[in-house]
């Protein structure tokens, strides 16, 4: 029986509840804490009937790998990783598909802002590389509060092969790229099945995730800063991306 992963933090812990509360083998609450917040979760776990222990602080940190656990952390059945064949299964059946890459991310907290950003946007299924790229760790976890449990997490072999497959099959690839050649990105058509393409702030797209991109998108900046945290861009092109998508709507 593989390890279990321990999620923490309110938002995770109650966005699990809501949507796989069968994974769930336990949860760690912090001994003395009673407040509203907290019996609502306990009330949510009850009927499940998901064993409780209350726990200290120092245990609750060990558990969740970092202090931040907000006084609760659960114990949860490992899911399985999801990859270029559930990538191909995700498009067949959602004919607007709407996706976010991420090329070279390796900061979880990156990585969890762009997935709560992403499952707020709509967005069916946030890709990554196996290599060289931040995974879905529990830190990821709470930073995306409770949007990783929302979205598919998909994790590829190689970025290019991937999107040049998504694209036979009649997915559109926007990459964001300072480049001469680059549209403003409210001058981009993000409609129909869409991937859209974020690389790391220092690096930017790799040239053979550029070369699969049908267009590139810029950010308009009247500022002196031309760069922003991935995050942040990422955020800001979806947006644009999903209010496009709902005028066609």
């Amino acid at each position: 029986m593989a390890k279990p992963e321990y999620h923490f933090g309110l938002h995770s812990v109650e966005a699990l509840l809501q949507t796989q509360p069968e994974s769930i083998l336990s949860l760690f609450i912090l001994q003395g804490r009673e407040d509203s917040r907290l019996t609502q979760l306990l009330t949510q776990a009850a009927p499940h009937g998901i064993s409780v222990q209350r726990a200290s602080r120092d245990t609750l940190a060990k558990l969740a790998g970092s202090p931040q656990h907000q006084g609760i952390v659960a114990a949860v059945r490992a899911a399985p990783s999801l990859n270029e064949q559930d990538l191909e299964q995700l498009i067949e059946h959602e004919a607007q598909a709407f996706l976010l890459v991420l090329d070279q991310i390796t900061d979880p907290h990156n990585l969890g802002a762009c997935i709560r950003t992403a499952a707020a946007m709509g967005v069916h299924a946030v890709i990554v590389p196996k290599d060289r790229a931040a995974g879905l760790t529990p830190v990821a976890r709470k930073v995306a509060a409770g949007g990783a449990e929302k979205i598919a997490f998909i994790q590829v072999t190689n970025l290019a092969r991937t999107l040049a497959s998504i694209r036979e099959q009649g997915v559109q690839v926007i990459g964001t790229l300072l480049d001469e050649q680059a549209k403003p990105v409210d001058q981009c058509n993000f409609s129909g099945a869409v991937a859209v393409v974020m690389g790391a702030e220092d690096t930017g797209l790799r040239r053979l995730t550029q070369a699969q991109c049908d267009q590139m998108a810029y950010i308009p900046m009247s500022g002196q800063l031309q760069s922003l945290n991935v995050s942040v861009a990422t955020g800001m092109v979806l947006y644009e991306a999903c209010r496009q998508r709902g005028q066609e709507k």
